[in-house]
Order: C-alpha cells, then structure tokens, then sequence
C-alpha cells in the first residue's frame, strides 16, 4: 500500500507526479529509510498506470539515490541522509509555479500572494499551537 494517492494533472507527465508524491513522502516521513518500496506490478495496480511508467519511477528514483535494491527484498527506502533545507525548497517549485499561473491568471500582484502565503503560514502555525 503507498502511503499517497495521485491526482492526475494535465499537462505533467504521470511518472513526474508520482515521483513528487515519493519525495514529498519521504521528506515528510510517511516513506522512511529501510522501509521496503512497493514493486513496478503492485505501484502499476494500485496507482492504475501503466507498468512502463512504474518501471521509469523507480528507475528515476534509484537514480536520485531515493531507493536501493536489496537482494531478497526488491527496493527499499534509501538510508541516505535527508536532504538539505535547499533541496527541500526546491521540492516547492512545481507548487510555487503552480500558484503564480493562477495568481498571474486572477491578475494578482507579487505582493498580494506572499501575503496571502504568510496569512497562511501563521493561521497554520497557530493552528499548530492550539493542537499541542
């Protein structure tokens, strides 16, 4: 079972989104390092893609040192360290882009979004605070 669902956007590349939903999964913790990863047939079933795309998954992810193959096992969760704070941000983009086209599209200044965002932040932060 993969701890993300995908809602398929037009316009980016299914394999692109489920490789978002990896990152941001394991950045956030719900996927953590040993933790085995589910094979190319079972993502293709459960995500209902095709099996050439779940194979480009996890090849791309092996490749960026996400996942290892462990012999007995399949692919695992890399051990690596989690990334940097800049390569967290950068995990931000496709959101960040996302925002300003429809910011640009509602004609909407700079300023107007990063209050917004900060508006946000602090009702998330209090939000937070009163849970604790």
């Amino acid at each position: 079972m993969l701890p993300f669902t995908i809602d398929i956007e037009d316009g980016i590349p299914v394999s692109d989104q489920i490789i978002q939903a990896v990152r941001k999964s394991i950045l956030t913790g719900q996927l953590t390092a040993g933790e085995p990863f589910p094979s190319v047939r079972t993502m293709s079933q459960e995500l209902r893609i095709s099996p050439t795309t779940a194979h480009k998954v996890v090849a791309s992810l092996k490749q960026e040192g996400l996942l290892a193959s462990r012999p007995g096992i399949g692919m695992v969760i890399s051990t690596a360290p989690l990334p940097s704070r800049d390569e967290r941000l950068t995990h931000l983009i496709p959101s960040i882009r996302s925002l300003l086209k429809e910011a640009e599209e509602l004609n909407l200044e700079p300023g107007d979004v990063i209050k917004a965002v900060r508006s946000e932040m602090n009702s998330n932060e209090q939000s937070k605070t009163k849970r604790k």
